[in-house]
């Protein structure tokens, strides 16, 4: 069974090396989790990251939270969700202590400028990975980006389009089952 302390240092690794957020700690986290320990295997990781994805809140304290739960409980959870948030809760505050004196500071400028593009790099790659991991395709991609399409250039609220599109896979599913059963 996988200690608590394995589980807090794995979390604490994860957080503290990753920049771009959530969608930028997916291939550290599946690095970590399903090919160095073993904890979880491919296809229920990317389970995984559909659930972390539809739960409210921030996606890497979401797969934290799920994969301490599973691997070890309640208990696993905690520890987990606290070592992925650590590290940048200690950056944070070390930031806003120095950040005021040297927010002008030409250095700071160009150091945050360059870390732009890696940020930019760590969040396409997992984006393809799980685009190939789920099969996605050209047919695949015309629904969000006609919905991207609406969102940003028609003004559509992505509240209408969610009850539109809740609304429509009901009517398919209802569809679907009654030319089953008339087939039968």
């Amino acid at each position: 069974m996988t200690s608590l302390l394995r589980l807090f240092i794995t979390f604490v690794k994860i957080g503290a090396f990753t920049l771009g957020g959530g969608y930028a700690m997916i291939p550290i986290i599946e690095r970590q989790i399903v090919d160095k320990h073993r904890w979880i295997n491919k296809d229920d990781f990317l389970d995984l990251i559909v659930i972390a994805q539809t739960a409210p809140g921030i996606l890497a304290i979401n797969m934290a939270i799920i994969v301490g739960n599973k691997i070890r409980g309640k208990w696993g959870a905690v520890i987990c969700a606290i070592g992925a948030a650590l590290p940048s809760f200690v950056i944070i505050l070390c930031f806003a202590m120095f950040l005021s004196a040297y927010k002008d500071s030409v250095i700071f400028t160009k150091m945050f400028k360059a870390i732009r593009p890696a940020v930019v790099a760590l969040i396409a790659v997992p984006v393809f990975n799980l685009g190939k991991a789920a099969k996605i395709n050209i047919r695949n991609c015309v629904i969000p980006i006609s919905v991207a399409a609406l969102v940003a250039f028609a003004g559509v609220s992505p509240i209408v389009i969610i009850i539109v599109a809740a609304l429509l896979a009901v009517a398919i599913a209802y569809y679907n089952k009654r030319k089953e059963v008339k087939n039968k």
